[in-house]
């Protein structure tokens, strides 16, 4: 079901616009009748958006720190599932910046709880000293996407919607 928070009326997928994961949600958005963004990386071994990415709204980056950039200067909550080295720096890259006051808190949502315990022991680091206690705090581990959906419904709900960019500004 759609829900408003401040007069937004939907949730914008932006994803990174390549096969698998990625695609599902892409076309999650057009079987729901919305357009979604892609914002794919120029890779060595070519990889081309996929067919449910809007074709005005399919970007092309080669870098790989400006694509986060991207992402993050717009993202109102992230979810990711099991990946593989570019998801880790991402997923430990937003958690960094939020922890750090960079960026405005916003629901960082981990899907798949066996991956994700043995890939972010937030938990381990923090008996280790290395991160405070409160970080291990920042994430939210779920197994299903509904219940993904649901965490960043609930975490704009208790705030009273959605405002601005989440990226501090310098």
């Amino acid at each position: 079901s759609e829900q408003s928070y401040n007069g937004v009326d939907r949730a914008v997928i932006v994803t990174g616009g390549g096969p698998g994961i990625m695609e599902a949600a892409n076309r999650g958005a057009f079987d729901a009748g919305a357009r979604s963004v892609g914002f794919n990386i120029t890779l060595e071994h070519e990889q081309m958006p996929n067919s449910y990415v809007a074709p005005e709204l399919a970007y092309r980056f080669r870098y790989f720190a400006l694509r986060k950039m991207h992402f993050l200067l717009r993202a109102v909550g992230l979810v990711a599932f099991p990946g593989g080295l570019g998801t880790a720096d991402e997923v430990y890259e937003t958690l960094q910046l939020v922890q750090s006051g960079k960026m405005v808190r916003i629901p960082i949502v981990l899907v798949g709880r066996e991956f994700w315990q043995s890939t972010l022991p937030l938990g381990w680091l923090a008996e280790q000293d290395v991160v405070d206690a409160a970080d291990v705090t920042l994430p939210t581990v779920v197994d299903t996407g509904l219940e993904a959906w649901r965490v960043i419904q609930d975490f704009y709900r208790e705030r009273g919607g959605i405002a601005g960019s989440p990226l501090k500004e310098q």
